[in-house]
């Protein structure tokens, strides 16, 4: 069956996808001034461009070792970087979606249209069987958003942490 081999990073060009609203687009070193109040590496945040750099480093090696693909997320109309968005942490329990937005475009309708295109990516093209995320019950946003885009809750974690599902029809 041809059409479910995995197709995980890194790919022969950095895929870049759009709607009608915004584009995942690869970061880029110059990005990371415009990100950096978004910008973290394991739990660890970047207090300067130059840790930014760093960080940037770890995610291109993530990337080039096929563990995770990390996007811009980039508004059509001002051109502008609002937010990441993409896939971490390996694709051996499926594909853990993450996204985060710069609090100055929060609630201005920029994740639910990152959210889809990054899940159709994972469905389509990556072939991903399964696509989770994980949050904080405190977050209640995050909740109502993955709630609101198909997300089902499957797990309590540890701590404050909650794992959902994207629910796909078969």
């Amino acid at each position: 069956m041809p059409d479910k081999v995995l197709q995980f990073p890194p790919y022969s060009s950095f895929p870049t996808i759009s709607n009608e609203r915004i584009t995942l687009s690869q970061i880029l070193p110059s990005d990371l001034e415009d990100l950096l109040e978004i910008c973290f590496y394991d739990g660890i945040k970047a207090n300067s461009v130059e840790e930014a750099l760093v960080i940037d480093d770890k995610i291109n090696a993530d990337y080039q070792s096929g563990n995770s693909i990390h996007w811009g997320i980039r508004d059509l109309e001002t051109g502008k970087l609002v937010g990441t968005c993409g896939y971490y942490r390996g694709f051996e329990k499926g594909g853990e979606l993450g996204c985060v937005l710069l609090p100055q475009f929060r609630g201005q309708g920029f994740m639910t249209p990152a959210l889809k295109l990054a899940a159709d990516f994972g469905l389509k093209t990556m072939k991903l069987s399964r696509i989770y995320a994980i949050t904080t019950k405190s977050n209640l946003k995050a909740v109502a958003l993955l709630e609101r885009n198909g997300f089902t809750k499957t797990a309590d974690l540890e701590d404050d942490d909650v794992e959902y599902e994207l629910t796909t029809k078969k």
